[in-house]
């Protein structure tokens, strides 16, 4: 299936991966200075709670996403949450209670969960399985573009104004998502939508190992970016002693793969080799690069580059691959599927935050970078079960 230039600007897709694409930096700034922002208001240790709790209400709003679609259809429902969005990163702005900025944190976090569920939906819908892995390598490059450069701007307006400042912009970039979902998205024919039960999900899920395993393999990642996220981000900022704007900078070159390699590893995943040989590499990559993290004690530009940008490779091959092999499975008829794949992805940062929180009471922070090394070696088990597509 080909079309041309002038043909796939004009299409849904296109619009779409615009939108993606913009909305991904409402995430993307915020996300590397979240846990510092968090700290600054509680303590080190509350921050992990306040990232499960986050976690929890975006699990919330998985389970009701799915009724709420049913009631009032995709494009009204994301342009609601959208406009909600909006105001919980004026309150982030402005608030001056602690509790109401924490509340506008853990409503902000739920309400993009949501929201990405709803661009799921419309990407599916516009999408065929034969081309399956180049939809899905788009569609994540456009989301990776804008985390690319976030941490690098995050850094600076941090360094140069304050957290609040990042808020306030992240606000004004929602003006321009909701021109776009006005104007592009209102004739959207919704699919019919089954309200989620996720007992009989499990039940349906159940036989099938394929996505069983894949669904695992999503969670693997997602704890992966929960923990280094949160924590990696202090580590270098309050251990190794990295300002914010280097950091940025590590951290931005360090997302390159996420740009560079998901469309044409998407594409190839369509055409001549299967998922499973590239998910076991991509988390031989995470779990080698990851452990190697407690050796470096300097504040080595170049080494820490290195090490983040081998593990975020890794983290860029799992992603792609998990996508398009679980939407290869799938289509937007299986809204329970999806949703509970999504789900299971953000139980991962219930689940990941809690337990580092545990561990810290035993070992040093760095101590838990060993650790999740480990678990990513121990998620091949899964990558390796599964039947490749092609």
């Amino acid at each position: 299936m080909t079309i041309n230039f002038s043909q796939f600007r004009k299409s849904k897709l296109f619009i779409l991966y615009i939108l993606s694409f913009v909305f991904a930096f409402t995430s993307s700034i915020p996300a590397y200075i979240n846990s510092s922002f968090i700290k600054s208001l509680t303590s080190e240790q509350a921050v992990g709670v306040f990232f499960a709790l986050n976690a929890i209400f975006s699990l919330i709003a998985l389970l009701f996403v799915p009724k709420l679609l049913k009631k009032f259809g995709n494009y009204k429902l994301t342009l609601f949450l959208s406009i909600l969005y909006f105001l919980t990163f004026l309150g982030l702005a402005f608030f001056h209670s602690i509790f109401l900025i924490l509340l506008s944190f853990l409503i902000s976090g739920a309400i993009s969960t949501a929201i990405y569920f709803n661009f799921d939906v419309f990407i599916e819908h516009n999408s065929f399985d034969i081309i399956t892995g180049g939809i899905r390598g788009t569609y994540l490059t456009s989301l990776n573009l804008a985390w690319l450069f976030s941490p690098w701007l995050a850094g600076i307006i941090v360094e140069e104004f304050s957290f609040r400042m990042i808020f306030f912009i992240v606000a004004l970039i929602m003006i321009p998502i909701l021109f776009i979902i006005t104007s592009s998205l209102k004739d959207f024919n919704d699919p019919e939508y089954k309200t989620f039960n996720i007992f009989e999900t499990i039940k349906d899920i159940a036989p099938n190992k394929n996505i069983r395993n894949i669904i695992a393999s999503g969670f693997m990642l997602q704890f992966f970016y929960s923990w280094m996220v949160i924590y990696g981000t202090i580590y270098l900022n309050h251990y190794i002693g990295f300002n914010f704007v280097t950091s940025g900078i590590i951290f931005s070159i360090a997302l390159l793969p996420f740009v560079i390699v998901q469309v044409p590893l998407g594409y190839l995943a369509d055409k001549k080799l299967g998922e499973k040989e590239l998910l076991t590499l991509g988390y031989i990559l995470m779990g080698v690069s990851t452990a190697i993290i407690p050796l470096i004690h300097n504040q080595s530009f170049v080494l820490w580059t290195i090490i983040l940008f081998i593990g975020r490779t890794g983290a860029a091959i799992v992603e792609v691959m998990n996508d398009t092999y679980f939407f290869k499975q799938v289509n937007d008829k299986n809204l329970n599927v999806i949703n509970f794949y999504r789900f299971v992805g953000s139980s991962a940062y219930v689940v990941a935050p809690l337990i580092a929180v545990i561990l810290m009471l035993f070992i040093p922070i760095y101590g838990i970078f060993y650790i999740l090394g480990l678990l990513m070696i121990f998620a091949i088990r899964y990558t390796l079960t599964i039947k490749d597509t092609l």
